[in-house]
């Protein structure tokens, strides 16, 4: 049986991948910063899975000890760790620089970047140490080198995050471990909705174009935990939405039609 850790995994494509892989027969430990978060996401993915394959322990990543008491409790209770996913993240409202708040742009950096060198520290250590195992870095947008107005604190995390993935890599070289990334592209998710939150007029504009390009957690979780089991190469980037798949959505957007937001009918 697979053993898998995923970070910040009590809701949105954490929670999504969670279920996916429960659903291939792995056992996994969801995490995120409340208790009552993670009690709640034990409680529903226990009742679809069944008893006994879901752990659940709080953890705030931007804490290395508390990412460290993660690892420390998956191993303790699975005996391993096989598959550790840095997804924990926080996004932000669509906001020039100038105009962010010192605070916010911290906690951006210190969930999405700091957080993931916490987990790549303590998965590294503890994967050379019990001699195999794999870690994923959840990138997305600013990874790949994109840019969109207002979201340069967001984007400026993740292009960090594809150093880190490429930097990780290299530390694995020659190693049992193996170090890849996953893109899983727009995904309808709050991350994705609340920045427009408090904007409902570039809501309905952004809303067009998220009707094309994103896709519900359920559709593109079950096809990176798949791709994630089968990947044995270090340096891979699992990628949902590649230029072609973009260029065949932005070509046959004039005569299908999506509801990927569940809005209509």
């Amino acid at each position: 049986m697979t053993i898998v850790v995923i970070t910040g995994s009590t809701r949105g494509i954490g929670y999504g991948l969670s279920d996916a892989f429960l659903d291939r027969g792995c056992s996994v430990t969801v995490s995120g910063r409340t208790q009552e978060a993670v009690d709640g996401a034990v409680e529903s993915l226990s009742a679809r899975h069944g008893e006994g394959r879901v752990l659940g322990v709080a953890c705030d990543v931007t804490d290395f000890d508390q990412v460290q008491a993660l690892w420390d409790a998956a191993k303790a209770h699975w005996g391993r760790v096989d598959i550790w996913l840095n997804n924990a993240g926080i996004a932000h409202a669509q906001t020039p620089l100038r105009e962010q708040s010192p605070e916010e742009m911290a906690a951006v950096v210190e969930t999405n970047v700091t957080g993931a060198m916490h987990g790549a520290k303590v998965a590294i250590a503890g994967m050379l140490a019990q001699g195999s195992g794999s870690i994923y870095n959840m990138e997305g947008l600013g990874s790949d080198g994109r840019r969109i107005e207002g979201l340069t604190a967001y984007g400026t995390s993740k292009a960090a995050l594809a150093y880190l993935t490429d930097a990780m890599v290299e530390e694995v070289k020659d190693t049992p471990v193996i170090v890849g990334a996953i893109r899983p592209g727009m995904v309808a998710t709050d991350m994705l909705t609340g920045q427009y939150r408090n904007d409902p007029e570039r809501w309905a504009e952004a809303k067009r174009i998220f009707e094309i390009l994103a896709d519900r957690v359920e559709t593109v979780a079950p096809w990176i935990a798949d791709r994630v089991l089968a990947n044995k190469k270090n340096g891979a980037r699992i990628q949902w939405l590649s230029r072609g798949k973009v260029m065949v959505r932005f070509l046959t957007a004039p005569f299908v039609k999506r509801d990927v937001f569940g809005e209509e009918g």
